[in-house]
Order: structure tokens, then C-alpha cells, then sequence
């Protein structure tokens, strides 16, 4: 059966793109190509069971925009505290309804699993109470969230 592995291109040796990324992610892994000494061209990381491959690929097609993103499902609040301060520091931007960019530009969402449970309601008031709610945050917060759903 094929499969599907996102490719990011990025404009720089891989080596710390790919220490920071294994960083923040438990038993996050990665193979970088075979290369021992010098610039890392290519790299695979695996995050949360997820493959990604990186290339150095330079100038030509470097650079991220928001039309790709890494959706990441938690369930915790404190995971959703964690990633997205790790993922925001040194040059990272919050963004909105649980979106940011890292320093590399690339986008991610941070999402708790209990999202999908809130817009999916049959009750349409109360899923949609919980969709204004998050139209007002940055980082979402699972307890206003719930407490907009419940109103």
C-alpha cells in the first residue's frame, strides 16, 4: 500500500530544524540521511507516529504560508500549554483559533480533541456559542470553550 509523507523544504542545514523538532515532541526520532559531518541535507523525523521528510533544498521554494499546516489533537490543556509555548519561542507567532507558526514559518494547529465534540453537536446554539468562543482566542482554551458550549 503507498504512502503519504508530508516533504518540507526549508532553507538552511537540517540539523537544527530536526533538534527542534524531535525536541518537543515525545519519543519524537529521526534519521538524517546518513550524514555524519557537515550539513544535514535531508532528513526524516518521525513526531507523534507521523513522518516528515526535510530537504535543504535552498532559496528557490523555501518558505511556508499558512495553506499547510500540522494539525496536532490533544486532550489536555497543559498539552495545548506546552506546544504551543515550545512551538512559539525563539522567533514563533501565535496566530488564531489555536493556529501559530514556529521559527521556521511553518504552521501549526493546536487543537484539543474535545473541539470536534463542541462544533459537532446536534444542539446547533449551544456548538455554535462554542465556535464564537474560539473565533475570539489565540491559543484555545478547553475550559472557555466548555464554559461557552454549556451557557
Amino acid at each position: 500500500m503507498p504512502s503519504i509523507t508530508p516533504f518540507l523544504w526549508f532553507d538552511t542545514d537540517l540539523a537544527e530544524p530536526v533538534a527542534y523538532y524531535t525536541s518537543i515532541f515525545p519519543g519524537a526520532s529521526s534519521d538524517n540521511g546518513g550524514a555524519s559531518d557537515g550539513p544535514i541535507h535531508s532528513a526524516t523525523i518521525e513526531l507523534c507516529g507521523q513522518q516528515l521528510m526535510l530537504l535543504n533544498g535552498g532559496p528557490v521554494h523555501a518558505g511556508f504560508t499558512e495553506t499547510i499546516s500540522l494539525f496536532v489533537s490533544v486532550e489536555t490543556q497543559e498539552e495545548i500549554d506546552d506546544l504551543w509555548q515550545r512551538l512559539t519561542a525563539d522567533g514563533g507567532a501565535p496566530s488564531r483559533c489555536g493556529w501559530l507558526k514556529d521559527r521556521y514559518g511553518l504552521s501549526w494547529q493546536i487543537v484539543p480533541s474535545v473541539l470536534g465534540t463542541l462544533f459537532g453537536s446536534p444542539d446547533r446554539v449551544r456548538a455554535q456559542q462554542a465556535i464564537d468562543a474560539m473565533l475570539t482566542m489565540d491559543k484555545l482554551d478547553i475550559a472557555t470553550l466548555q464554559a461557552a458550549y454549556d451557557r
